[in-house]
C-alpha cells in the first residue's frame, strides 16, 4: 500500500470542496419548487452550462483511473474512445436527434420510446437502464473508494459510505439542477488540477515525442497498425473498432444515454439544447491531453528500471486504474497533493451525480408513474424523486462490491454498455427515421438484443465459447470482445425489429408527428445568424476531428 503524507492545507482543500458541494445542493433548494425543476433544471440553462455538465456527467472514474489504466495496458487506441467513439456520436446528437428529443418535450429517452411506440417498451428501457445506472454508479463508488483507501490509508468502506453520503445529500436537496452546478466546477477542478500531471512528465521524460520513442511501436500509433489485430496493444482490427465503438458503442451512449442526453434536456431552447453535445465536442477532444498522456507518461516510467515507478498489484494481477493516483503521488508537492486528490473526487462526484439524477428520473416518470402511481400529483413526484436518489446510492453501494471484483473498470464499463445501449441504438435509430417500425416489432427487437449481448458475456466469461468466435480473428482482448458483441447485439436487434414490424400492426402516421423524420416539421427553433448555426460549430468539430486522425495515424 502507497500512502501519501497530507498536510493541514491538504486536508483544507479537500474540506473545503465538500463543504461547497454541499452548500450548494442546500443554496438551490429554495429554487427547486416543482417536479420539473427537480429533474429537467426548470429548462433555463444556456448551452454553456448544458454543455459543460453535458461532458462533466461522463467525467466520471472511466474517464480518470479507467482511461488512464487502459492506455498504460492498451496504448494510444484508448484514445479512440474519445476521438471516433465520441465525437462523430455528439454532433449527430446535436443535429439530427435532439429536434426529435426537445420538440416533444419528453423527461427521459424512455418516455420517447413510450411516445413513439408504446408503454412496454419504454418499461423495457426504464427497467434496463435503472440496473445499468446501479451498475455504473457503483464503479464511481468503487473508484473513489480506491483512492482514499489505498492512497490514504483510509478504511475501505467508511470512505465508499460517506462519498455516497455526500452525493446522497446534494442531490437530493435540488436534484438535477445541483448535480449541473457542482458538475461545472467539478469540471474546471478536474481540468485544473490534473493538467498538471502530464505537463510535468512530459517535463521529466523529455517531450511528447520522447514518450512516443520509448514505448513499443504497437502502443504508439492509431490506425496504421489496425489491419493486424497482433500490431497493435488492444488486439483488435479496424473494423471491430469502427463497427463496435465508433458506431454502436459510440452512438448507443451518446444519442440514447439519458445520463448525458437529460443535460441537454435541461436547456432553455432548442438551439441550446442542439448546441450542447456541440459544445462539449471541443473539450471532448481535448481531454487525452490529460488522461492518454497520462497513461503513455506512467507506461514510459515502468519501463525504465530506474525511474522507481512502478502501479499496484492485487496479489498477481497489476491495478492499472492505479496509473494516474501513481503519477498524482509522484509529481505533486506538499500542499498541491490535496488539489489533485480532489480533482479525482470532483471526477468520482460528477460521474455519480449524473447517474443518480439519470436514475432518480427514469424511475420516477417511467416506472413508478408509468406502473405504480399512474396518478400521482406533481408534488408527490417530487417526494419520490427525493427517496429514489437516496435508495439509488444505497443500491450503488451494493453493485461497487461487484465492480471491485472486476480486471479493470473500463472493461467491465464498456460490458454493461454493450448489453443496454448497444441494442437501444438501433432501437432509436429505426423509431426516427422508419416510419413503419412498429410498437411490437421494437419491443421484440430490443428484448432480443439485451438478451443476446448479455448472454454472449457470460457464454466467454465462463469459456463457453471462445472470443474468436465474436471477434472473427485468432487473437483478441477483452475490449476487442466487447466492441464486436455490441455490434452483433445492435445487427441482431436491428434485424429482429425489421422482421417483427413487417407482421405487425403500425401506429398511425398522425399519431407519429413530431417524433419520426419525415413526419417532422423541417424548421427548427427560430431562425439564427449563420454564424450561429449548429451546424456550423459542428462542422468545425468534425474537421478537428479528422485532423487529430491523420496527425496521430
Amino acid at each position: 500500500m502507497v500512502s501519501i503524507h497530507l498536510t493541514v492545507i491538504d486536508w483544507l482543500i479537500i474540506a473545503i470542496y465538500f463543504g461547497f458541494v454541499l452548500g450548494i445542493g442546500w443554496y438551490l433548494k429554495r429554487y427547486t419548487r416543482s417536479d420539473e425543476d427537480f429533474f429537467l433544471a426548470g429548462r433555463k440553462n444556456s448551452s454553456w452550462v448544458a454543455g459543460l455538465a453535458f461532458l462533466s456527467a461522463n467525467l466520471g472514474a472511466l474517464e480518470l483511473l479507467g482511461m488512464a489504466g487502459n492506455t498504460f495496458k492498451y496504448g494510444m487506441y484508448v484514445a479512440h474512445f474519445y476521438w471516433i467513439g465520441a465525437i462523430p456520436a455528439m454532433l449527430f446528437l446535436g443535429i439530427y436527434m435532439m429536434p426529435f428529443y426537445y420538440s416533444s418535450r419528453i423527461k427521459s429517452v424512455p418516455g420517447y420510446l413510450k411516445l413513439r411506440f408504446d408503454e412496454k417498451t419504454r418499461v423495457l428501457n426504464a427497467i434496463s437502464f435503472a440496473i445499468m445506472t446501479l451498475l455504473v454508479s457503483g464503479i464511481n463508488l468503487y473508484a473513489m473508494a480506491l483512492v482514499l483507501h489505498t492512497f490514504l490509508g483510509w478504511n475501505w468502506d467508511a470512505s465508499m459510505w460517506a462519498s455516497a453520503a455526500t452525493v446522497a445529500i446534494y442531490v437530493t436537496l435540488s436534484g438535477l439542477m445541483s448535480a449541473i452546478f457542482t458538475e461545472i466546477i467539478q469540471f474546471f477542478l478536474i481540468w485544473f488540477g490534473l493538467f498538471l500531471v502530464s505537463v510535468l512528465g512530459i517535463v521529466e521524460i523529455g517531450g511528447l515525442q520522447e514518450i512516443f520513442n520509448r514505448i513499443p511501436d504497437a502502443y504508439a500509433r492509431l490506425w496504421s497498425n489496425s489491419a493486424d489485430p497482433t500490431q497493435n496493444g488492444m488486439m483488435v482490427t479496424w473494423a471491430g473498432i469502427v463497427l463496435g465503438l465508433g458506431f454502436v458503442l459510440s452512438f448507443g451512449y451518446w444519442t440514447t444515454d439519458f445520463l448525458v442526453v437529460q443535460r441537454a434536456f435541461s436547456a432553455r431552447d432548442l438551439r441550446a439544447a442542439r448546441m450542447t453535445p456541440i459544445i462539449a465536442s471541443f473539450f471532448k477532444m481535448a481531454l487525452p491531453f490529460i488522461v492518454i498522456v497520462a497513461g503513455l507518461i506512467a507506461l514510459v516510467l515502468s519501463r525504465d528500471p530506474g525511474s522507481g515507478f512502478q502501479l499496484l498489484q492485487d496479489g498477481d494481477r497489476i491495478n492499472y486504474d492505479s496509473a494516474l493516483p501513481m503519477l498524482i503521488a509522484r509529481y505533486y508537492p506538499t500542499g498541491l497533493v490535496g488539489l489533485g486528490i480532489t480533482a479525482l473526487l470532483a471526477g468520482f462526484m460528477a460521474g455519480q451525480a449524473g447517474n443518480i439524477s439519470a436514475f432518480n428520473t427514469v424511475w420516477t416518470y417511467d416506472i413508478y408513474q408509468a406502473v405504480l402511481h399512474k396518478k400521482a400529483s406533481p408534488e408527490h413526484l417530487l417526494w419520490m424523486g427525493r427517496v429514489a436518489t437516496v435508495a439509488g446510492i444505497l443500491l450503488s453501494v451494493l453493485t461497487a462490491y461487484w465492480a471491485k471484483s472486476m480486471p479493470t473498470i473500463m472493461d467491465y464499463m464498456q460490458a454493461i454498455f454493450s448489453w443496454v445501449n448497444a441494442p437501444l441504438f438501433a432501437t432509436m435509430l429505426l423509431g426516427m427515421f422508419v416510419r413503419w417500425i412498429t410498437p411490437n416489432g421494437a419491443f421484440w427487437g430490443l428484448l432480443t438484443g439485451m438478451v443476446s449481448s448479455f448472454s454472449l458475456f457470460i457464454a466467454v466469461k465462463f469459456h463457453w465459447i471462445e472470443k474468436s468466435a465474436i471477434t472473427l480473428s485468432e487473437v483478441a482482448s477483452d475490449m476487442a470482445a466487447n466492441f464486436w458483441r455490441a455490434w452483433w447485439a445492435w445487427l441482431i436487434c436491428f434485424v429482429v425489429t425489421i422482421g417483427v414490424s413487417l407482421f405487425t400492426k403500425k401506429k398511425p402516421e398522425e399519431e407519429l408527428v413530431g417524433l419520426v423524420k419525415g413526419l417532422t416539421p423541417e424548421t427548427v427553433g427560430q431562425p439564427v445568424p449563420w454564424h450561429k448555426k449548429p451546424e456550423l460549430y459542428a462542422g468545425i468539430s468534425l474537421v478537428l476531428l479528422i485532423v487529430l486522425n491523420l496527425y496521430f495515424w
